[in-house]
């Protein structure tokens, strides 16, 4: 059996489904459907069941049975909103229930490979797994970099594999329940089919309009570094899942456009309560997650965006 916590959500549905594609279907689903709308990122899934997270924690504590031929854990579950400012539920989400899933797998000695984030960075020009690099502005961020953090003093002794990464910014299917969280590839999607135009921030931080950068990444490259960790139980540690390629927010809208065939950029004041805490700025360093074997290829977005869209639509991607 596999566990994949936050099954019902973004990177974990896509997790269940290339599980699926593999002939997986042992899967254990945990996760917190108080918004039931996630329910239809698993409507066509294959699973063996799903479970709630707290009556999920519950079996950890008690030590339940029903876990104790555990495969491994894709542990995605977690508090994403960046801007939540509740400090002791990022913490309980983010931190703490990862700890305890951790506890679990290493009394089963199963493979624990779970989420961290590129938010660990903040604004800092270096993105690469050191903690000289590692500046979060945010709790969401501090949370994350907190676990990670204990992973590296867990790994001296740990008996079975830990594997954090660190999600640059990540589209793709199966991510609409996320609302003002989900991507810019789905905000510009919804703004051009709305109005036929698609809004970009002004300049900030040296940066001209729209042209400030990061590191997009489909979700099902995502998936497969994650699989491929999964079939390499020898490697372990925390590493920077992108393209290693930052590209403009105005590429990600050209794309958009292109797929659409039509449609006009506004740019737009840059919010004032975001100066000083937004990430202008990323490109993940692989040269860890080469160094480790992984030598997949990764999607630029002018091919990854409208193989998205058309998942979104009835218009196929152009080939």
């Amino acid at each position: 059996m596999i566990v994949v916590t936050g099954g019902a959500g973004f990177i974990g549905s896509n997790l269940v489904a290339a599980l699926n594609a593999r002939g997986r279907d042992d899967l254990l689903v945990v996760d917190d459907l108080t918004d039931g709308r996630k329910f239809r990122n698993l409507a066509s899934a294959r699973i063996a069941d799903y479970v709630d997270v707290e009556d999920f924690e519950r079996m950890i504590d008690r030590r339940d049975a029903a876990l104790d031929g555990l495969d491994a854990v894709l542990h995605q579950g977690a508090c994403a909103d960046t801007t939540e400012r509740d400090g002791r539920r990022m913490m309980r989400m983010n931190h703490e229930s990862s700890k305890r899933v951790a506890g679990l797998c290493a009394r089963l000695r199963a493979p624990l490979l779970y989420a961290s984030s590129a938010s660990v960075y903040g604004v800092g020009a270096r993105f690469v797994e050191e903690p000289s690099a590692e500046r979060p502005v945010n709790v969401y961020g501090w949370s994350k970099l907190l676990f990670d953090q204990w992973v590296r003093r867990a790994l001296s002794e740990a008996q079975t594999q830990l594997v954090g990464l660190r999600y640059f910014n990540v589209y793709g299917p199966h991510e609409a329940h996320k609302g003002a969280m989900a991507s810019v590839a789905l905000h510009l999607h919804e703004q051009l089919r709305a109005t036929g135009r698609v809004r970009l921030f002004e300049g900030t931080d040296g940066y001209a309009h729209g042209e400030q950068r990061r590191d997009f990444v489909h979700v099902a490259d995502v998936c497969a570094v994650a699989l491929w960790f999964l079939d390499h139980p020898e490697r372990s540690g925390v590493f920077n899942v992108g393209t290693g390629a930052s590209r403009s927010f105005l590429d990600v809208a050209r794309a958009v456009i292109g797929f659409h065939g039509h449609g006009e950029v506004d740019f737009v004041p840059f919010p004032e309560t975001l100066r000083g805490a937004y990430q202008s700025f990323t490109e993940a360093d692989l040269t860890r997650l080469r160094a480790a074997g992984y030598q997949g290829s990764f999607r630029p977005v002018e091919v990854g965006v409208p193989e998205y869209l058309a998942t979104l639509t009835d218009r196929p991607a152009a080939r």
